[in-house]
């Protein structure tokens, strides 16, 4: 089985993941509006990734973007935090590798909100496969452009090793540009392809988040 299967619930390409110490205006919101109004309804997820905010303001920040992915037809995910996934209506969470598990959140989040996981391996992926994960991250595929790699990059052969892992959808996470977007979906098996790519500095970090958006899509095509 591969990650090519479709679950019925992950619908959308790109995974984009939000940092607003890289945005370049700073507003965080205004980048994700901007992303988002260049994404076709059902083609982007956003997940709310901003690890050091205390939960208050994490959970307004929250409710912000529950309205900006509303009106853009996109699922709002927030990083770990069940509790603020719950509280702002999102549309799941998402687990870091050393986060609770994933029965525990599906327990919490009840059976129709997403879960994604993080994975760093292909055994990975197929751990969360069988835990009933959504959707999973894998990477880095290539060094990171937002930060330094914490390890090893897999590259296009480790990517369609955890693209038969599973049989959930994998996003392919780390220094993916269009080019390279286009790239390992060109010369990947048709039986192992990613189901799409996230994003956190290709995007947020661009001078036009909307532009970078469209270019990002139009290499998934």
């Amino acid at each position: 089985m591969t990650s090519q299967k479709k679950n019925g619930r992950v619908g959308f390409r790109l995974y984009l993941i939000t940092d607003r110490h890289v945005v370049k205006s700073g507003d965080l919101v205004a980048a994700c509006e901007d992303a988002l109004s260049a994404a076709p309804s059902g083609s982007v997820a956003l997940q709310l990734r901003e690890k050091d905010l205390p939960a208050n303001e994490l959970y307004e920040l929250a409710l912000r973007l529950r309205e900006i992915c509303t009106r853009a037809g996109a699922p709002l995910i927030v990083n770990d935090r069940v509790d603020v996934a719950i509280a702002a209506n999102a549309d799941g969470v998402h687990l870091p590798f050393d986060s609770i598990g994933v029965s525990m959140a599906r327990k919490l989040l009840g059976p129709t909100r997403l879960i994604g996981v993080s994975s760093h391996s292909p055994p990975d992926v197929s751990g969360a496969a069988r835990e009933g994960a959504d959707f999973a991250v894998f990477g880095p595929i290539f060094d990171p452009l937002s930060k330094p790699a914490a390890g090893p990059v897999w590259g296009a052969s480790g990517l369609s090793a955890a693209c038969r892992a599973g049989a959930i959808p994998v996003f392919a996470l780390g220094g993916i540009t269009p080019e390279r977007a286009r790239e390992l979906f060109e010369s990947a098996d048709p039986a192992a392809k990613p189901a799409g790519v996230a994003s956190i500095g290709a995007i947020f970090a661009a001078d036009s988040p909307a532009l970078a958006t469209s270019a990002m899509l139009s290499a998934l095509r």
